[in-house]
């Protein structure tokens, strides 16, 4: 177990935050790369914010994350998220170093009864759907040695998310309509930072080419828009904090620019077995994220 440094793209978003944080303490050095020197709108500035020797692997977490954004600003979209992440793989292969891309659930089409297997054939329905699968696409076609992590209703301490949104809105509302035919992973940006350490950590020292391809890695557990909102009203109640009454809708109810999976529930057995990673329930990492939503408030 070598110290190990790690190169990730972007500086302000929630995995990049969880990681900085996460790796805080132990021998893992993490190198954030932002604008100016690392621009994905401007695939120019890749080879020159990733040198040789700049660090042991590099993470592709920054994207274009505004999905119903993305329907008004589709070619912006494509960019940073279809076509910066392949040049960010060949530069990573040219400097002989394996790439880890987040991607998304968001590139299936909601359909299936059951969780989503790795092997399930990708049909995206929105633009920001297209714009990941298309990144996916570009990393896994120009280097052998990457990761690709699809992961799940993403929620943090930090940034804009579903949670900090649910709190901020009760404050203001006795009421909250929210989609309740709508089902996935809720997952803390923090359990997927762990993950994707341990997962740098094989890519370094382990051996196997089963180590690379596409993953799933979200929390465990299910809930639908409606019962995330209500266990998120209900830890802040029981801290003294914002309450609101949760009215289920339907997603014909909910007026919205992007179309979203109906289930979005993804299958993480393949990383387990191969990268022993299992992310724990998302109700025992959601408690904390509230507390500390409502501290930073107070």
């Amino acid at each position: 177990m070598s110290n190990m440094r790690i190169a990730v793209t972007g500086t302000k978003g929630q995995v990049v935050r969880s990681l900085i944080e996460r790796a805080s303490g132990t021998d893992i050095e993490v190198v954030a790369l932002g604008r100016p020197a690392l621009d994905l709108s401007d695939p120019r500035t890749v080879d020159s914010a990733i040198h040789a020797g700049i660090a042991d692997v590099l993470v592709s977490a920054a994207a274009y994350t505004d999905v119903n954004g993305a329907e008004a600003e589709p070619d912006l979209a494509d960019l940073v998220n279809g076509r910066a992440p392949g040049a960010l793989a060949e530069r990573a292969r040219s400097v002989g170093i394996p790439i880890i891309h987040l991607s998304t659930d968001y590139v299936f089409d909601g359909e299936k009864p059951c969780p989503y297997r790795e092997t399930d054939p990708i049909r995206p329905l929105s633009a920001y759907g297209r714009s990941k699968a298309k990144g996916e696409r570009a990393v896994a076609a120009v280097h052998p040695r990457h990761v690709i992590l699809r992961t799940c209703w993403v929620y943090s301490p930090f940034n804009r998310n579903f949670v900090r949104t649910i709190l901020e809105l009760a404050r203001r509302q006795p009421e909250l309509r929210v989609v309740a035919d709508q089902v996935g992973n809720p997952t803390a940006a923090g359990d997927v930072a762990v993950g994707i350490l341990a997962v740098a950590r094989h890519l370094v020292d382990g051996q196997g080419e089963d180590r690379y391809g596409t993953f799933h890695m979200a929390s465990n557990g299910a809930a639908s828009w409606a019962e995330f909102a209500t266990a998120i009203l209900a830890r802040s109640a029981a801290r003294g904090g914002p309450f609101a009454r949760v009215v289920p809708i339907s997603s014909a109810e909910h007026s919205s620019p992007a179309q979203r999976p109906q289930n979005s529930r993804l299958d993480c057995a393949r990383i387990a077995k191969v990268h022993g990673i299992r992310l724990p329930d998302w109700r025992v990492s959601l408690d904390p994220c509230v507390d500390r939503i409502l501290e930073q408030a107070a």
